[in-house]
């Protein structure tokens, strides 16, 4: 069966998204450096990975992300039934991943890889915090700097990266 969805333009959505909120025209950040890149010291299989996510994941019980810059971050304990999962975020559709958080928080799938010896362990705690942040400013100043530290402490020798 041919689908009848067409392409998404996040550009233009996003543009939008903002308009409705509010803010100026988006700026989009341009990053003139390329990224630092590290090669593992250990194979994977022997390795801790840490996960964090931009879809706005946090657990029952904790407090649901704003929509208007929140840097804030939740840490949601790698063991935790996903049931316990909750999602929200104002710039996709929340359908899926309240259906399914795996969707945008791969956490049953990274456990499996753990299970199965892929993986050596999960750190912990993911780190969690609901992306599309207008102020580049408060994420580089805020918000980054305390995941890049509580990346640290949990000692982790690498992280996935799951944006929305």
């Amino acid at each position: 069966m041919e689908s009848d969805r067409k392409p998404i333009d996040y550009i233009a959505r996003t543009r939008e998204t903002y308009s409705r909120l509010g803010y100026q025209p988006y700026r989009w950040a341009c990053n003139e450096d390329l990224p630092p890149w590290a090669t593992l010291d250990k194979p994977l299989t022997e390795s801790r990975l840490g996960l964090i996510a931009s879809g706005g994941i946090y657990r029952h019980g904790q407090v649901a992300f704003t929509h208007r810059d929140d840097v804030t971050h939740r840490e949601i304990p790698t063991d935790v039934d996903t049931s316990e999962l909750r999602v929200t975020h104002f710039a996709y559709d929340l359908t899926d991943a309240r259906r399914d958080p795996n969707v945008i928080f791969p956490l049953d799938t990274l456990r499996a890889l753990v299970a199965e010896g892929h993986v050596g362990e999960l750190a912990p705690v993911a780190l969690t915090f609901m992306g599309g942040i207008y102020s580049q400013r408060r994420l580089a100043a805020e918000l980054i700097p305390v995941l890049v530290e509580r990346t640290l402490q949990l000692e982790v020798d690498a992280v996935l990266l799951v944006p929305v």
